[in-house]
């Protein structure tokens, strides 16, 4: 199999799995994962991650020209920026996740780190996470957003929207959007039980020895 036909695969295959554990419905959600050429295969506009069909996947070239498959995501505005401003990032995914939505309707949540210090795994993951502002779907100003943090966070939680999480292939982000969403549904349960946070000595000793973006 060559390698752009095994992208392909993974790019449904992990599709399917975000689907089947509820992370996604419908329609909704986008991926993106870098070619070996420095193009990009992205999701196609109004696809179920549950019935993507590899060959259909939207094909960019270099320059950033769509150049085979169905018409993109119209999320494509903040792909680009992650890519623009993450030299690093070889794959970006985007969902409407319950958990992560709800907590970034919560008048009390920080913005700057929008994840409150629950357990290490999101830190270690994420790093900080950016609670933006709401934008409509596939506004170009969410793109303008994210190239605001000048490539400093790898994951934002659009408000009222839903999380994007940018990791150096397709699994690491894929794992990372995974970590986000239980550390939101973690938040949401335990948001009026005061729970112990981790303190800002093991947050740090967290950061350090794993080398976060902090």
């Amino acid at each position: 199999m060559s390698e752009m036909a095994r992208l392909r695969e993974q790019v449904c295959t992990y599709a399917a799995t975000l689907y089947d554990q509820g992370l996604t419905h419908g329609s909704t959600g986008n991926i993106s994962v870098r070619t070996p050429d420095g193009g990009l295969l992205v999701t196609p506009t109004g696809s179920s991650f549950m019935t993507l069909d590899p060959a259909r996947l939207s094909l960019f070239d270099a320059g950033m020209l769509h150049v085979d498959g169905d018409k993109p995501t119209k999320e494509m505005p903040l792909h680009s920026a992650f890519y623009e401003t993450r030299s690093k990032a070889g794959a970006i995914v985007h969902l409407h996740s319950c958990h992560s939505v709800a907590l970034s309707m919560m008048p009390d949540v920080d913005a700057d780190d929008f994840l409150p210090p629950l357990t290490p795994y999101p830190i270690m993951k994420l790093g900080r996470v950016k609670l933006l502002p709401y934008f409509m779907p596939g506004d170009p100003c969410i793109g303008d957003a994210i190239r605001g943090l000048a490539g400093k966070r790898s994951a934002v939680m659009l408000a009222n929207h839903g999380p994007v999480v940018a990791g150096k292939d397709l699994e690491a982000a894929v794992h990372a959007i995974e970590e986000l969403e239980a550390g939101a549904r973690l938040a949401m349960m335990t948001r009026t039980l005061s729970p112990r946070r981790l303190t800002d000595a093991q947050v740090s000793a967290l950061v350090t020895t794993f080398e976060v973006d902090w």
